[in-house]
Order: C-alpha cells, then sequence, then structure tokens
C-alpha cells in the first residue's frame, strides 16, 4: 500500500511548524522554523512587532509567506511532500491581514520559481497585520458593546464579549483610523485563511474555530451577525471570507505547490483553523466532554468540548467552533507563565526547587492566599497590574508565595470555569509548564481529579494533521472515527496521572475551604466586596489540625 501522510502546518506566535503523521504508526516527523532566528530581516522580537503605542502589536504578514516557504522547501528537501494526501492549517487566532482587489489574479499567476512573499509585495491594503498580543482597542470594544446592547449581548450573540484582541474591534480601529486604506480593502482575511489561500491559490473559506473568534460571527446561526457587522465597520459583509462551521475540503494543491515543493496536484487542503480548536484535535478532546485540557503557556489556557450551547449564560471566557461542527470552550489566563515565572525569579528558584517546594508543602498553604496579576489580567479582567496578600502571607516567605502563586492560579481555572457545565473526570497538561510535577500535583489537588500530562508540545499542529486526515480518509467512503486517530496518534503520548488524596482535595472543597477563601479575597479585591478575613479565620480554624500534622 502507498504510504499515506498528513501534514499539519502551525503558524504560531514565534514559529511554523510542521507536523507530519501516518496514521498507521502515528506521527513520522515535526519540523519547526523560530521567525526571529530564521528571517531576521522583519526585525520580530518573539515574533512580532510593536507600535509607538506599546499595546499595539503587528506582524508583517509577508513574514508568514516567507516562513510558509521555508518550512516547505525544508520538507520538500527531505522527499516528505510527494507523500502528502492532505494538509490543513492550525494559525493564532484572532490576527488579521487586509488584502486589495488584486489578491486572487496574483496568487492564479504566481511563478514557481520565485518565492511567495515576492510575488505577493502588492496585495496588501494594510502593510502590517494586528496580532492576539494587540491591546489597543479597548474604546472600539466599548462603541461595540454599547451598540449592540450591551456586553452580555455582545456575548450571547458571538460567544465572547467584545476583547481588545479580537478581529472586529481591530477592524473597527483600522476603519476609524484609516478609512482611506479601509475603502481600499477587499478582503480581511484571518492568519489561518490567509495561508490556506497561499496553498490552494485563491480565497479560502474560514472555519467556525477561527471565526468565532472574531466577535463577528452569530455562534447559534452559524453566519456573519448583521448586528454584530453593523457595529463594528460600513460594508463590513462583503470584505469577510466565507463561514463554514465544520471540518472540509476547500481545495486542492495549487499548481505553485506542485512546481515548487513537489506536492501531488491532487493533495487535498482542508480549511484552515485557529490554534486553540487544533489543541483541541490534537489533545484528542473531540466528542470527548468529560476530559478538559489546560495548556501552562505565557497565557494559560482551560478548555474543551461542547455538545451544544443551548441558552448558556456566562460572563467569563470563550465560545469557539470544532472541527466536528459542534463547539469548544476556552477561558483565557493572561498571567500564566509570567506570574510563575515572576515569583521564582524573585527568590532565585530554578525550576526544579519550584517543583520542589510545591510537593512538599502542604495543600492549603495555611490559607495565605496571592492574587498574582503580575500583568493586566484577561480572566477576571483587570486593568492595572496588582499583586495582593492576604492570610498573613508575607513578601519574604519564599514556600508561601511559591505554593500561593500556584494554587491562585488553579483556583482562579476552577472558579471562573464552572460556566462550562458538569466538571471534568481528567485533565490533559500540555505546554511547557507541563513538565512540572509540582504544579500538575496542585492541579490535580484543587480540581479534585486526575491529571496527566501530555507529551506532544506541537499539539495544535498535530491537531491541524489529524483534521487533514479526518477529512481525507472519510471522504473515501472508509468511515474513521475521531477516536480511531486518537488511538494510533495522540493517546500513547499521554503519561502516568497524577491523583489528589481524598484529604488534600477536601481542604480545597470543604465548606469553609481555601476556593471559598480565594474567591472572597477576588471578590474584595475586584469587586469591592466584604473583607476576607472572616472566611480566612474560619479556614484556620477547620484546618489547622491538618496543618500541623503535615509538619
Amino acid at each position: 500500500m502507498k504510504e499515506e501522510l498528513f501534514l499539519g502546518i502551525d503558524v504560531s506566535t514565534q514559529s511554523i511548524t510542521a507536523v507530519l503523521i501516518n496514521p498507521r504508526n502515528g506521527q513520522v516527523g515535526q519540523f519547526s522554523l523560530r521567525f526571529d532566528d530564521a528571517f531576521p530581516t522583519y526585525g520580530t522580537r518573539g515574533g512580532v512587532l510593536f507600535g509607538k503605542n506599546p499595546n499595539e502589536v503587528f506582524v508583517d504578514p509577508r513574514m508568514w509567506a516567507e516562513a510558509l516557504d521555508g518550512i516547505f522547501l525544508l520538507l520538500k528537501d527531505r522527499k516528505l511532500t510527494g507523500t502528502v494526501r492532505a494538509l490543513a492549517v492550525s494559525a493564532q487566532q484572532h490576527g488579521s491581514v487586509y488584502l486589495n482587489n488584486t489578491f486572487d489574479a496574483h496568487l492564479k499567476s504566481l511563478d514557481s520559481g520565485v518565492p511567495y512573499q515576492k510575488q505577493i509585495q502588492n496585495v496588501f491594503s494594510r502593510e502590517v497585520s494586528p496580532i492576539w498580543m494587540d491591546s489597543s482597542t479597548r474604546r472600539e470594544c466599548v462603541e461595540i458593546s454599547k451598540a449592540m446592547g450591551g456586553e452580555e449581548q455582545v456575548a450571547r450573540i458571538t460567544g465572547s464579549m467584545a476583547m481588545e484582541r479580537f478581529t472586529g474591534p481591530q477592524i473597527r480601529k483600522f476603519w476609524k483610523e484609516r478609512p482611506q486604506e479601509y475603502e481600499k480593502t477587499a478582503h480581511i482575511a484571518l492568519v489561518s485563511s490567509f495561508i490556506t489561500s497561499l496553498l490552494i491559490g485563491r480565497t479560502s473559506p474560514v472555519d467556525g474555530g477561527d471565526g468565532y473568534g472574531t466577535n463577528l460571527a452569530d455562534i447559534r446561526t452559524g453566519r456573519w451577525s448583521d448586528d454584530a457587522m453593523d457595529a463594528t465597520a460600513p460594508r463590513l459583509a462583503s470584505r469577510l471570507p466565507r463561514l463554514i462551521l465544520k471540518d472540509g475540503v476547500v481545495g486542492r494543491a495549487s499548481p505553485y505547490l506542485v512546481e515548487r515543493y513537489g506536492f501531488n496536484h491532487d493533495t487535498e487542503v482542508i480549511v484552515g483553523s485557529g490554534d486553540n480548536p487544533c489543541s483541541l484535535v490534537g489533545l484528542g478532546l473531540i466528542g470527548v466532554p468529560d476530559i478538559h485540557a489546560i495548556s501552562l503557556g505565557t497565557s494559560d489556557t482551560y478548555f474543551g468540548h461542547m455538545d451544544g450551547i443551548g441558552a448558556l449564560e456566562r460572563s467569563d471566557g470563550h465560545i469557539f467552533g470544532a472541527a466536528d461542527g459542534k463547539f469548544m470552550f476556552l477561558v483565557c489566563f493572561k498571567n500564566g507563565s509570567p506570574a510563575r515565572e515572576a515569583v521564582k525569579n524573585s527568590y532565585g528558584l530554578s525550576w526544579d526547587a519550584f517543583s520542589e517546594i510545591l510537593l512538599k508543602t502542604p495543600p492549603g498553604n495555611q490559607g495565605k492566599i496571592i492574587l498574582p496579576y503580575f500583568l493586566p489580567e484577561i480572566t477576571p479582567l483587570v486593568l492595572k497590574p496588582r499583586v495582593r496578600r492576604f492570610g498573613g502571607l508575607r513578601e519574604d516567605d519564599i514556600q508561601g508565595n511559591v505554593r500561593a502563586v500556584a494554587e491562585a492560579q488553579a483556583m482562579s481555572m476552577y472558579l471562573h470555569s464552572g460556566w462550562t457545565g458538569s466538571r471534568p473526570k481528567c485533565i490533559l497538561v500540555t505546554a511547557g509548564g507541563s513538565e512540572n510535577r509540582g504544579v500538575l500535583t496542585v492541579i490535580s489537588q484543587v480540581f479534585g481529579i486526575e491529571v496527566r500530562s501530555f507529551e506532544v508540545k506541537e499539539s495544535a499542529a498535530l491537531g491541524a494533521a489529524v483534521r487533514a486526515a479526518h477529512s481525507y480518509l472519510n471522504s473515501r467512503e472508509r468511515t474513521v472515527k475521531w477516536s480511531d486517530l486518537f488511538e494510533s496518534v495522540v493517546r500513547p503520548n499521554t503519561k502516568e496521572a497524577i491523583r489528589p488524596s481524598p484529604e488534600a482535595v477536601n481542604i480545597y472543597h470543604a465548606p469553609d475551604g481555601l476556593i471559598n477563601v480565594y474567591e472572597a479575597c477576588e471578590r474584595f479585591a475586584l469587586a469591592g466586596g466584604e473583607n476576607p478575613q472572616e472566611q480566612i479565620r474560619a479556614f484556620e480554624a477547620a484546618f489547622c489540625d491538618s496543618f500541623r500534622s503535615h509538619v
């Protein structure tokens, strides 16, 4: 049988990654190029450019095109492109690319002897693309919310409150500040649909996974929302890509891909998606509502699959589309790795020492609490960073602060994910922080369930490859379930489970437990609630004996 490989491409903030899989024997290869190192002429730091306003964060979209050329040439040199049956793109969510009316014509006339970036110099109506790190659109978010009837109405329609980093507010700002350039814009792509367009040689649709991260789509109808578009910018509907709700083929490899890189002319291209929906696939969570995931990266995210949304009411987090046409939820915490690193570095600790402290200190931290807002926070919304300590926690208490920051992050995830439905029976943890056994142990104690670390760190690129395989195989009357692919590609990569003791779980979940204390501290600091001293004293009275026995 001729080998069948499936390719996932992930365009993240700092790099481009390719993952190849064979459904019969798992992952075949993984290749990456870091933007700063591989493409220094663009002058990026951490893969991005900063505006005069430090809240403005951009990328030159030509860099993404050059990176695509670089990774494909790398695969060609290893004679891998000719065996690829289908490919799919994952990309950082919310970023937008602004194109003029010559875009399709340029794609149809590409010369295979010349790299992408040299042939698309003149297709952009805006020279830079704002990305997810941009937080310069607070005013536009307020204006959109007001026009649509308030924040909760925006969330009910689009799946999220108006967010600074989302595409809709970014488009509104562009229209307000550069109306002439907006008028020259024929098409606004997301990063995933822009890259996919380069693959098929024409403008590509966008999927619900990425499209629902714009504040522009109605998540209940699966169409662009007239109310949201009207609140954002004039004549916007004609500028947005077609929105499709479920994985499917959007084209075949363009003649340029065939001639320049050696792909077959019948290689199928699946609709692109965002990195979070692709990570959901890469972690094996499509159709698995009772297992959730935590990504411990620059930002921490908590996410999972949802069969439906019904009349769901919430004030935290986001709802995006999923590869199977259903939904996923996601809650984002900006003070992820930066908060852990700030505490670690302030005491001169290694990560091993940080983990060791978490493994040796008592669950509940003797009632000592920190609100670790070293940066402005997304969930809960904190515009001005400030670190607050409660329960007698002193700044010079090394062990207390290490334990407090890990517990605070886990308890915040627990509290702000309650709107998503039933609690899971297991959590998969991925990204850089998933190597820290101490952090994983705290998460298992706070949630009171089994926690597993996931070995493959490029879950978004892996998810894109799985999506390509699933679409290709099922289009050929070879019924392959998501679970079949997970078994061969994903599940073998999970490590040993961490399970909490009932005594540790009780310290957090008892009526006077630490989660109750943390929630009171958060209300006091952010919403003018009552002083949490009463809850702190009740916790100390309930659990003082357990702390003595631990010592």
